[in-house]
């Protein structure tokens, strides 16, 4: 038996692939030759596949945990460990910045001054106007937009050389220094492969520890195939701009089918899903919201062609998927990461019970059969064994 495992992007939904790992791996019998991962999951992938033989759960829970933080902490401060900035570079940019003399080039335009002062004047003498709305267009278009001060500041903000919120790659990253890439290559460990998107090339790029057919994961590739647009700077690897590649491809189903025609089983674990998108009290929600609505969409669609492809072409191929829990939400905290876990174990444990009974475990909004009621506590989605 030859068997994959697919790991989707997600980022604080990562607990769910981590509780489903947890889950399988208690199965002696269930073991993955191949695992195809995206930004999330292939820091999970690589993580687990490093660890000692016997440790991979215990390495994994506390490599999150140090990206995680404690619930008191993230209350006032709702940024993920790993998501710094770089400081000394975004101070280097803005002196950059201020000292270059294009800086300063159209601060001022007559032409646009002159008009916004009218449309001032006949907005402050007409009481008819005088909404919200009119207000906040007023502010921005005829203010805003043409004050010489603000008009340098916005240029400032987006236009310097810094180009994302955070940056994960540093050669001497603390957090990639727990990570031992050549543990990868050893005997006996699986094949991985991970994408990234290059920018330069403007093409999807595989990376894998042991095909030769792609580069070797490192520390680099590893970050690129996380570096989403503004929440990350991208990641330059040997001269070239790399991004995320998940919003290309969630799983890189098509590669894995030509690289290895000969799986069996290929097991996929979805972590996002558009039921879990909440409605946003606060910008924090928003931002979330923004980044993982197009993540699950993207994923969901993924799959679905997926099984699709399998059925038409492949349908020798078995194709296991998770479930996705709801009851996460987008905060990297510990009782969300918990929370993950418990409900990711859950859903691997249906979808094993399911298994050995010859079933396979779909969602419920695929059509034809009856439905199963997942074993540990009722869910906003349930889920059907499949004959």
């Amino acid at each position: 038996m030859k068997r994959a495992i697919a790991l989707a992007g997600g980022g604080p939904a990562v607990g769910l692939s981590l509780g489903a790992l947890k889950r399988l791996h208690q199965e002696p019998d269930i073991r993955f030759d191949v695992w195809t991962l995206s930004c999330i999951g292939a820091w999970l992938g690589i993580v687990w596949n490093q660890a000692a033989p016997g440790t991979e759960a215990e390495t994994a829970d506390s490599f999150f945990r140090r990206i995680f933080r404690r619930d008191d902490i993230y209350d006032r401060f709702p940024i993920a460990a790993a998501f710094a900035p770089d400081f000394v570079s975004a101070a280097r940019n803005a002196v950059d910045f201020v000292l270059d003399p294009h800086s300063y080039r159209n601060l001022v335009v007559p032409d646009a001054v002159q008009e916004a002062t009218e449309v001032c004047l006949g907005y402050l003498t007409d009481p008819a106007r005088w909404s919200v709305a009119n207000f906040n267009d007023l502010l921005l278009n005829q203010v805003l937009a043409v004050h010489p001060w603000s008009r340098f500041l916005t240029s400032w903000i987006y236009k310097s050389r810094t180009n994302g919120l955070s940056r994960i790659f540093y050669p001497d990253s603390p957090l990639l220094a727990r990570i031992d890439f050549a543990k990868l290559a050893e005997p006996g460990r699986p094949i991985l492969y991970h994408n990234a998107y290059n920018l330069t090339r403007e093409r999807l790029e595989l990376f894998s520890n042991a095909d030769s057919k792609y580069r070797p994961i490192t520390g680099e590739t590893l970050c690129a195939c996380s570096a989403l647009p503004y929440i990350e700077e991208p990641v330059v690897i040997g001269g070239e701009t790399y991004c995320e590649g998940a919003t290309v491809d969630t799983v890189n189903f098509k590669n894995l089918l030509e690289n290895h025609p000969d799986l069996d089983e290929v097991w996929v674990s979805r972590i996002l899903d558009v039921e879990q998108v909440r409605k946003p009290e606060n910008l924090l929600d928003a931002l979330n919201n923004l980044v993982m609505l197009f993540a699950a969409t993207t994923s969901e669609d993924d799959v679905r062609l997926f099984k699709t492809h399998l059925k038409a072409e492949r349908p020798d191929i078995r194709l296991i998927e998770i479930p996705v829990a709801f009851n996460i939400d987008y905060d990297w905290t510990w009782s969300n990461l918990d929370r993950g876990i418990r409900d990711g174990w859950d859903a691997a444990d249906t979808v094993l019970a399911a298994y050995r009974a010859g079933q396979t475990v779909q969602l419920a909004d695929d059509p034809g059969t009856p439905v199963a009621a997942p074993a540990r506590k009722p869910a906003r989605r349930r889920v059907r064994a499949e004959t």
